[in-house]
């Protein structure tokens, strides 16, 4: 059963409790605000990485990451996006199971329309009184189940 680990927001900062909970990942997603390509590299030593920019990354080394990008795990479709107020694509014409978004730092796992919304939160530094985590992805053939992980700092 493929594990997907989600990460969003690091703003430059990857934490080793993060990096601790993405090992053993079969794939990565990032949901954008990554900071910093080391942050990149340090992901994709653990697993294929899917990432996406966000409206923070703007420096000459973002230009090469795009905006959206999609990752099929199996009959699984997921699709990444910094903003969800900025998806423009029908996700269920496209076969997307999955949405993967950013940006409010706010975790949260929601099933809407048979659609599964994941934001992760933040991975990097704390905003306001939110909580720092990731999120896992479980797919077993065409079922996925999310879990949030508040990582312990």
């Amino acid at each position: 059963m493929p594990r997907i680990g989600v990460i969003s927001d690091t703003h430059g900062l990857l934490r080793p409790q993060a990096l601790a909970q993405l090992q053993g990942a079969d794939y990565i997603v990032h949901g954008g605000d990554i900071g910093a390509p080391a942050i990149l590299e340090q992901l994709a030593a653990i697993a294929p990485l899917t990432v996406v920019r966000g409206n923070n990354d703007y420096a000459p080394w973002a230009h090469a990451v795009p905006h959206t990008a999609r990752l099929d795990v199996g009959v699984v479709g997921i699709y990444a996006l910094h903003d969800i107020a900025t998806l423009a694509i029908d996700p269920i014409a496209a076969g997307i199971r999955v949405i993967i978004s950013g940006h409010s730092h706010r975790p949260t796992a929601e099933w809407r329309s048979g659609m599964l919304y994941l934001n992760p939160g933040s991975a990097g530094p704390r905003r306001f009184k939110l909580p720092v985590s990731v999120a896992e992805l479980m797919v077993d053939g065409p079922s996925v189940t999310a879990r949030i992980i508040e990582l312990n700092l």
